[in-house]
């Protein structure tokens, strides 16, 4: 029986563990997966976050990864090959036979250091018998490297290993072993056993040679994946392994398990894929902690935030334990933050556990469990039996049996996992060392994870920032928009939407999506949200805004392009004009509840050539029509042709009530491919209460001028029935803002009256972008500058805009004033 609180050891040294264990596995008969096996032993026993072994292969100046464990070689910059004549570690030890032991500070100026994404590591290398029969490479990321176990341990591994002149080939003859093929990636044509024709069930004399007469037995649906390993663009040079099924003449599919490994084209050979395939139902079967390991390095390989790690351990983990519930959390700062629990339900978790269940998931002070407080401050995983003297928090854990595994990385502890037992549970030596390998390698992940889950949240509070915070009141008609990031990694993509306000209420409302995935795209969203937001202030048509849009993405010298759908839309009329640039059709839903994929005519996307036309389609609107504008990421995909997206969009939208249009975009959104970003813009169009009264004059660059416009300003005035104080103010405003455009500016001049809710807005537009500045004092003797003091004077408001290279300058009119 294990005492209270025993560390996690064996009565034996980790080289004499692996002494036994490795000549169990060399005495034993040889099989397919044996070198793989010797390296685990390096993960479990050594600590080793990689471990991988360098022979020369069929070509002598070149030395080739025969076999690997652990987690990725490209976490830590290592090639698939090296020449054996260069200076890496590799050639260096495979030519004078004497190891190499190297720290962080011995790496930093190495190739490795410089292409890893990964944090400080240290790395064995330890020649395979004499000079020039190959290597063991082995990484850790403990802070201190290598300890003299480990060491020794690594050379029991090196001793150990049978290095093979190449997968699937006897080392003497050269030729095929019975369960061993070769492929020639050039040609196509394969060399097989007899062990592969017979699992296969073919002859050696109805064999033709060629690949396809294997790949054509697979089970159908396992095709893509095979298809995978054995073309030469998705294969790099390592151990590949694949689980497929091949058609049996009588009865279900058999299943197959292939593994293999890409060799190098050398002198005057092609690039050959070599390996194995054996009956995968002989293999299931053998599972055993070194395995465990392996899966769960493999698992963790590929967890890209926080909470997969957890869930790769507690897939690893559990079941093979036979546990009752598993909790993995990160320490931040003083607090555990649980990440993961297994069974996630609040009744499965002791009592003070949910009085912290303030989310989804408790978090707790480290102080308030002294016993776990203690074993991250030693770092060492710890086990206790049932009945052992526990706070409550801990006990209720596990009755049966408690082990804690503080989760280390980059010299400080990232987290824990907790594991716990209701029935009384015996500690095995193997499983304690099976605990200890795996607290090693979860650490790591989850200081990755972590890294990557900030980094995320970093890139998406910049798309957030990119986006409009909050969408306009619009008048006539209401506006809903909703953004979905991908979930493909950490990927920031390129859509946007917007809506803006412009005068004589109209309103744009766009739509748009940058090339690529990144913070480019990103950046170069915000730059054409900016600028057709612009573009659009200025009063430009919609076919020009998208124009000086396309031009100014062609002069920033970007490889990127963009599309886009503009719609403006005329508030007081209920017409609106769509241009699209290169992006997927609006969709119009009717107040009957038909849909209509708007034919609407498209230019080419922005940033692709600056001789392109964006013609202007009209749209008809009817009080109660929604306009949908999407991205593609929402009617596209892998799986879906963007025809079928588009015609089951319109068939959704028909089918909601536009009543509620945020309920309506959360029900389109549903169930959306997160494989590329999506935005989605939806407007009601319910027209306006009351329409302004407008009138509009040209003002003429004669003598006369200002007079007819006071002429033209007093009768329609008096047609809209403006009391006469504010008929007289108007008049006076008029007559300043005329002449101040006829006398400052060039071009043609225009007076714009409006009425709404008894509010007058008189405007005058001319040619000139200058706008009036109010003069800080005037004296007696200034014969000018009054104008705009009067304006300011008798107005309720008054300012400038910009509008098709010149500007309006306007005043508002309030009776009562």
């Amino acid at each position: 029986m294990v005492s209270e609180g025993a560390a996690i050891s064996g009565t034996r040294t980790a080289p004499e563990r692996a002494e036994a264990a490795l000549y169990t596995l060399t005495a034993s008969p040889a099989a397919p997966d044996r070198l793989r096996r010797v390296l685990e032993q390096a993960l479990v026993l050594a600590g080793a976050a990689f471990a991988g072994v360098y022979t020369p292969g069929g070509d002598p100046s070149h030395l080739c990864l025969a076999e690997s464990a652990g987690l990725p070689r490209t976490l830590y910059g290592l090639r698939d090959g090296y020449p054996a004549a260069g200076a890496s570690p590799v050639a260096e030890v495979h030519r004078t036979g004497r190891p190499l032991w190297l720290g962080p500070a011995e790496l930093a100026g190495g190739p490795e250091a410089r292409r890893t994404p990964s944090g400080e590591f240290s790395v064995a290398v330890q020649p395979l018998g004499p000079a020039g029969g190959g290597c063991l490479l082995a990484v850790t990321e403990h802070p201190d490297g290598f300890g003299a176990d480990d060491r020794a341990v690594l050379e029991l591994v090196a001793r150990a290993i049978a290095v093979p002149a190449a997968a699937g080939f006897a080392e003497d003859t050269g030729e095929l072993t019975p369960d061993a093929f070769s492929l020639a990636m050039d040609t196509g044509r394969v060399e097989v056993g007899d062990v592969i024709l017979r699992l296969f069930g073919i002859g050696r004399e109805e064999f033709d040679g060629r690949v396809e007469s294997l790949l054509g037995l697979t089970v159908p649906e396992d095709l893509p994946a095979l298809m995978s390993v054995v073309e030469a663009d998705h294969m790099s040079i390592g151990d590949r392994e694949l689980e497929f099924r091949v058609v049996q003449p009588s009865g279900p599919p058999k299943w197959l398990r292939l593994r293999g490994r890409m060799l190098p084209a050398g002198q005057g050979r092609a690039a050959r894929l070599v390996g194995t395939v054996a009956d995968a139902s002989t293999l299931r079967s053998d599972v055993t902690d070194v395995a465990r390991v392996q899966r769960l390095a493999a698992a963790l390989a590929i967890a890209g935030t926080v909470r997969d790690v957890g869930q790769a351990v507690v897939a690893a983990l559990r079941r093979p334990l036979q546990a009752d519930r598993i909790a993995v959390a990160e320490l931040d700062n003083d607090r555990l933050v649980v990440t993961v629990l297994d069974p996630p339900e609040a009744e499965a978790w002791p009592e003070v556990w949910r009085s912290e269940w303030r989310t989804e998931w408790p978090d707790a002070p480290v102080r308030a469990m002294p016993t776990l407080a203690a074993a991250l401050r030693e770092g060492r995983a710890r086990i206790w039996p049932a009945g052992s003297a526990l706070e409550p928090a801990l006990a209720e854990v596990g009755p049966g049996g408690l082990a804690v595994l503080p989760l280390p990385a980059g010299g400080r502890m990232a987290g824990a996992c907790l594991i716990g037992w209701d029935s009384p549970h015996a500690f095995g030596p193997d499983e304690r060392a099976l605990l200890t390998a795996c607290a090693g390698l979860t650490g790591q992940a989850l200081l990755r994870a972590h890294a990557f889950d900030a980094e995320h949240e970093l890139v998406g509070m910049l798309q957030r920032t990119l986006l409009p915070r909050r969408l306009p009141r619009l008048p006539g008609a209401v506006a809903v928009a909703r953004y979905l990031p991908t979930t493909a990694g950490l990927e920031v993509g390129g859509d946007w939407y917007d809506v803006i306000p412009l005068a004589d209420n109209h309103v744009a409302l766009v739509i748009g999506d940058v090339q690529g995935h990144n913070a480019g795209a990103a950046t170069l969203m915000g730059q054409m949200r900016t600028a057709l937001r612009a573009y659009a202030a200025e009063g430009h048509p919609p076919d020009v805004v998208v124009a000086h849009a396309n031009r100014l993405l062609l002069d920033m010298e970007t490889d990127l392009f963009a599309t886009c759908a503009y719609v403006d839309v005329d508030m007081e009329q209920g017409t609106a004009l769509c241009v699209r640039a290169g992006h997927v059709q609006p969709v119009l839903r009717h107040p009957d509840g038909s849909t209509e994929i708007v034919q609407a005519e498209g230019g080419p996307p922005l940033g692709v050539t600056s001789q392109a036309e964006y013609p202007m389609t009209p749209l008809g609107l009817r009080p109660g029509t929604v306009i949908a504008l999407t991205t593609d990421g929402l009617v596209e995909s892998a799986e879906t042709d963007i025809d079928e997206g588009m015609e089951r969009l319109a068939a959704r939208l028909s089918a909601a009530d536009p009543a509620h249009l945020g309920l309506v975009a959360d029900a389109l959104l549903t169930g959306a491919d997160r494989g590329d970003d999506v935005a989605l813009l939806l407007t009601r169009y319910d027209g306006m209460a009351v329409r302004p009264l407008r009138e509009s004059w040209t003002v003429w660059r004669v003598p006369e001028a200002v007079r007819h416009a006071r002429r033209f300003t007093r009768r329609t005035l008096r047609a809209w029935g403006v009391a006469q104080g504010t008929l007289d103010a108007a008049l006076l405003v008029v007559s300043e803002l005329v002449t101040n455009a006829l006398v400052h500016t060039g071009g043609p001049v225009r007076l714009d009256m409006s009425l709404v809710h008894h509010r007058l807005r008189l405007a005058v537009a001319d040619s000139s972008p200058r706008s009036p500045v109010k003069p800080a004092g005037i004296g007696w003797e200034a014969t000018g500058g009054r104008g705009i003091l009067l304006v300011e004077a008798v107005s309720a408001a008054w300012g400038t805009i910009p509008v098709s290279g010149g500007k309006q300058v306007w005043a508002d009119l309030v009776p009562g004033d």
